[in-house]
């Protein structure tokens, strides 16, 4: 490992062997990356893992010139992003001409407006679903938390993205395929050097979800647009959508963009989500407070889109938890021409990581940064903060289209299941982040449901 300073002059780096860094990137990588960051206290450090060097960049002066400042140079190509075309494709996740495409298409389908003008549906969607948690409070059986927030999140999702083109059995084959993806490229990930003409645990499972995401698009991609319409939802808006030549987009493209957003909007919300429950437990101040104000807002429900914006701890409890649990844990990208970052030169060609995760740990820019506090986003605080000190959707040109979405999303969904029941957790933690596309536990999560009495807001 080799640390470069955060600013001044150009200087050379000195090495640490393999062996002090590659144990803790074996057994932890998530968190080994994150304590290394702060170590380095945001200086750029290269990693030394024998074959792969990655620079990793922490500080928001740093992170700001590779997402913003000089974006252009610093590209998602590479062994790290090569796993992911081959189920992403070239989209709004690419780079180049299919990025700029689908940014222009996609863009007017993610603004607060759009949302707001899908919300209500998203609404009775996630209300309807989470009416069904009532057999396992009825049951006492527990829930697998990663599970159903998936499940609740999907549903919701799928209307945005299909309306009422895709039946439920065939939109719940995208979740667990989606997720089967997510976590079978763990060891590609780990290891981005190793050829692909060899075969590597989660290869298999990854393109058997692959084809099953194929299997299920394909077919709703030429039902929407045999008959696109007015519809709001997004596959008939791409159905109408034209590229620059004038043309319709290919069947491929339109599914490549529907899988991109498919994983921003609902892996990724899900995977977030499900971290809240052991948080709230071990916080149970925080809990209380946010218990309070939906009972207070919501009542008995369900949850509108009225209530969101005065759901205001709601969203601060959402923002610190996006801190501590981005999903999106990790942006790698490919140096293009040779640069300076930080006082250090990277080649070009050099794989540079940019870590929410990372950077939201840094002692410099966050009080007790291990410790989740939801009053940090308190608005008296916020203009204090860098801002690339925060920066769980990304930033620059490729910042992600679905923060919109997911203000209105995750608050409907918390709202509606706490307006109703007090979920607990019932296995024990501590619960550790596993290095898949999207920031999960490796271990389950179980919740026992337990319904509320309303009126006196507490457990029946």
């Amino acid at each position: 490992m080799s640390i470069g300073s955060a600013t001044g002059a150009v200087r050379r780096s000195t090495t640490i062997p393999v062996h002090r860094v590659l144990p803790r990137f074996v057994k932890d990588p998530v968190n080994a990356l994150a304590e290394v960051g702060r170590q380095a206290e945001g200086r750029v450090v290269r990693l030394d893992l024998g074959l792969f060097r990655p620079y990793l960049v922490t500080h928001p002066d740093h992170v700001q010139q590779v997402l913003k400042t000089n974006w252009t140079n610093y590209r998602r190509e590479g062994m790290f992003w090569r796993p992911l075309r081959r189920m992403l494709g070239a989209s709004i996740l690419g780079e180049g001409t299919p990025w700029e495409s689908s940014r222009k298409i996609l863009q007017p389908l993610f603004t607060r407006r759009y949302v707001a003008s899908l919300a209500e549906d998203m609404a009775t969607t996630i209300d309807l679903r989470i009416r069904e948690l009532d057999a396992f409070a009825r049951s006492g059986r527990p829930v697998d938390a990663a599970e159903e927030m998936a499940g609740i999140v999907n549903q919701a999702v799928i209307k945005v993205l299909f309306g009422d083109r895709i039946s439920r059995e065939d939109g719940e084959r995208l979740a667990p395929a989606y997720d089967a993806a997510a976590t079978s490229i763990n060891f590609r990930l780990l290891m981005p050097f190793m050829p692909y003409s060899v075969r590597v645990p989660g290869d298999r499972a990854f393109m058997k979800a692959v084809q099953t995401v194929d299997d299920v698009l394909f077919p709703v991609i030429r039902k929407a647009r045999a008959d696109s319409g007015d519809s709001l939802d997004v596959i008939s808006a791409l159905c109408r959508a034209r590229g620059e030549d004038g043309a319709e987009l290919a069947d491929r493209q339109i599914r490549d963009d529907l899988v991109s957003v498919y994983g921003a909007a609902s892996e990724s919300t899900a995977m977030t989500l499900t971290w809240l429950w052991p948080l709230l437990d071990a916080h149970p101040e925080v809990a209380a407070r946010l218990y309070d104000e939906i009972d207070r807002v919501v009542g008995a429900g369900p949850a509108t889109p009225e209530h969101v914006p005065q759901l205001r701890y709601t969203r601060m409890v959402l923002q610190e938890l996006l801190r501590l649990y981005p999903a999106g844990w990790l942006f790698p990208r490919m140096a293009m021409e040779p640069a300076e970052i930080g006082g250090v030169r990277v080649k070009a060609g050099s794989q540079v990581l940019i870590s929410p995760y990372a950077t939201h740990r840094l002692d410099e820019f966050w009080e007790r940064p291990l410790e989740f506090d939801p009053e940090r986003f308190a608005s008296e605080g916020q203009e204090r903060r860098h801002k690339y000190s925060y920066f769980p959707f990304g930033g620059g040109p490729h910042q992600c289209l679905g923060q919109h979405l997911f203000y209105v999303e995750a608050p409907l969904l918390v709202a509606a299941i706490l307006s109703r029941f007090r979920p607990a957790v019932v296995t024990p933690g501590p619960f550790t982040p596993s290095p898949a596309a999207s920031l999960r536990p490796k271990e389950k999560i179980e919740l026992s449901i337990v319904p509320i009495r309303h009126g006196r807001g507490e457990a029946a």
